[in-house]
């Protein structure tokens, strides 16, 4: 009778060490019933059937996974290779396990793709210039494919891009040029300003002859400054006058 007692509790032991499963916060496990799917459960501690059930554990948490570097012609013919970075979780765990083999695998290749496909019809100068919208136009396309397996693409951001040395000298001598385009531009639009206010100037002291006057008595003044070794007279502009009548008079 003891030996009988002593079997039962060893198989119930045995029984409830197989049953029972313990699934984290940011797990569920993924509950088949003789091949057929059951469901989710989780998370905390709930019972199988040992034998019968058989449960497959989905981490929710968000994944990080690198897309390798890619060989890619844009369109305009510069090839380049580019890598990127893709962020995101499981929100449907059944989906992730009935619908595709391994779901991280199926998104890194859906992700090698699709990097492919959008680079090859942008501009290398859109690739280095607009990099929010191609990663927001990225994201919306691996986002659309992956979610019948129950994944939610959260952000993908391309990492680095590298270009041929020789276009890397094109770039360089093309941002150069525009920097000295922008200088001469800039000094253009100073001698125009400079020019306008020297017009102004002179039919302002045209108006005003006794302002020809301050303004000779200013120019002496900044000339004749501190620690200056020039010397200065200061000659009025009425003798000038004379001398002007007298030559006219000639």
């Amino acid at each position: 009778m003891a030996i009988t007692i002593g079997a039962i509790v060893a198989l119930v032991v045995l029984f409830l060490m197989n049953a029972i499963r313990i699934v984290r916060e940011y797990e569920r496990g993924v509950i088949f019933r003789l091949g057929r799917l059951v469901g989710a459960k989780g998370p905390g501690l709930f019972l199988i059937i040992p034998i019968v059930d058989k449960m497959v554990k989905v981490t929710l948490r968000v994944v990080t996974l690198d897309v390798p570097p890619q060989e890619v012609i844009t369109k305009d013919n510069v090839t380049a290779s580019v890598n990127a970075v893709l962020f995101f979780r499981v929100v449907d765990p059944s989906a992730a396990v009935v619908e595709v083999q391994n779901y991280i695998e199926a998104t890194r290749q859906i992700a090698m793709t699709t990097l492919r496909s959008v680079l090859g019809g942008v501009e290398l100068d859109q690739v280095l210039s607009e990099r929010d919208r191609i990663n927001l136009q990225l994201q919306e396309i691996i986002d659309e494919q992956t979610d019948p397996w129950g994944i939610k693409v959260k952000t993908v951001e391309i990492k680095d891009v590298t270009i041929p040395k020789d276009m890397q000298r094109a770039i360089g001598r093309q941002a150069e040029a525009e920097r000295e385009r922008r200088a001469k531009v800039i000094a253009a639009e100073g001698e125009l300003q400079a020019a306008t206010k020297l017009s102004e100037a002179a039919a302002i002291i045209q108006r005003n002859p006794a302002a020809l006057q301050l303004r000779y008595l200013q120019t002496l003044n900044d000339i004749s400054a501190e620690n200056a070794s020039t010397i200065v007279f200061p000659i009025p502009i009425d003798l000038f006058r004379a001398f002007q009548k007298g030559s006219s008079n000639e």
